[in-house]
């Protein structure tokens, strides 16, 4: 964490549901770390981008407030981390509408999101999907952070923002810091349920920390493994079991458990029974955290609200130093 010193970091999360090992190893567990280090912390809820696949709105405030919930549970202290909503903070959407102004359509294009939306032939790609890298983009310049973590997968984002603020710049004048991507090297993918693709909800191959242990348990043991027979060897590097253990042991642990798979006379079965003991044991307190904060909720908005006092004081300084720019201050 030496190299995170005197640094800034923003990072945002979107509502989504329960999070799952995916998130709290490709994510949620970095941004504690970091909150640690000597550097300033800026995560906030991106409630805005939900938008463009949430349109029930009961839903949303139930998820905004678990997700505020979870990130407390798991050790987000606010007087190390600068943490907000996204809507919160008008000046995001605002800078939007300028960013827009300076982006080509052609970059936009490009976004996963919605080349994939195109490539599937969906019908309902909306005006958001197809800007959401812009909003993206305002959401990491506006507040001119060093550094964004994010997973591999999700690099194109902070590329995007880079190229907008490099636009900008060369347009304007010097106002946006060009931020660089911090992708943890262990944790940036995080393998699913079924063996195959990343830990997602859209796939339906996840493992929810905060599940009851019914759920929880039903989850693991459904992981899928191949079909060597209990007594045979088998080969710790390419099972999913091992790789989600080894998420959660120690270099010792992890050796242990690999012995037994080359040994045979153990199961798949056996592994996932250790996984599952292991989550638990993991998870214990901050379940226990999460109860407790859900029967104070008064407490959990007032942390999102001193926050955005927090996050308004950079975002609209840099909102003045836009206006300046771009000619609107008269």
């Amino acid at each position: 964490m030496n190299q995170l010193k005197s640094k800034r970091i923003l990072s945002g999360v979107q509502p989504s549901g329960l999070p799952h090992l995916g998130n709290y190893f490709g994510a949620m567990k970095s941004h504690i770390e970091i909150q640690n280090s000597d550097a300033e912390t800026f995560i906030f809820i991106a409630d805005l981008h939900a938008l463009t696949t949430i349109k029930n709105p009961e839903k949303l405030r139930e998820l905004i407030l678990n997700l505020a919930i979870d990130y407390l549970a798991i050790g987000l202290e606010p007087d190390k981390t600068v943490f907000f909503r996204q809507s919160d903070i008008h000046e995001h959407s605002e800078l939007t509408w300028i960013l827009n102004c300076v982006t080509p359509v052609s970059m936009l294009e490009q976004a996963h999101a919605y080349k994939d939306a195109v490539a599937k032939g969906s019908k309902d790609a909306t005006a958001g999907l197809f800007g959401y890298p812009v909003l993206m983009a305002v959401d990491i310049l506006i507040y001119k952070p060093d550094l964004v973590p994010v997973g591999r997968d999700q690099k194109q984002h902070v590329e995007i923002a880079r190229d907008i603020a490099g636009k900008f710049n060369r347009i304007y004048g010097e106002v946006f810091k060009l931020p660089e991507p911090l992708i943890h090297k262990e944790f940036g993918y995080v393998i699913g349920t079924d063996g195959k693709n990343k830990m997602s909800k859209s796939y339906g191959n996840v493992i929810n920390m905060f599940s009851d242990e019914k759920t929880l348990r039903k989850q693991v043991m459904g992981i899928v493994t191949d079909s060597t027979p209990l007594e045979e060897p088998k080969d710790p590097e390419n099972d999913t079991v091992f790789k989600l253990y080894s998420l959660f042991a120690d270099e010792s642990e992890k050796k242990t458990l690999a012995e037994k798979y080359r040994a045979g006379g153990f199961g798949y079965g056996d592994a996932k029974k250790l996984l599952f003991e292991k989550i638990l044991d993991t998870f214990k307190p901050y379940r226990e955290k999460r109860e407790q904060l859900k029967k104070d909720v008064q407490y959990v908005l007032n942390v999102l609200k001193q926050g955005a006092e927090k996050a308004r004081t950079v975002a609209s300084a840099t909102k003045q130093e836009v206006w300046e720019k771009i000619g609107l201050m008269l």
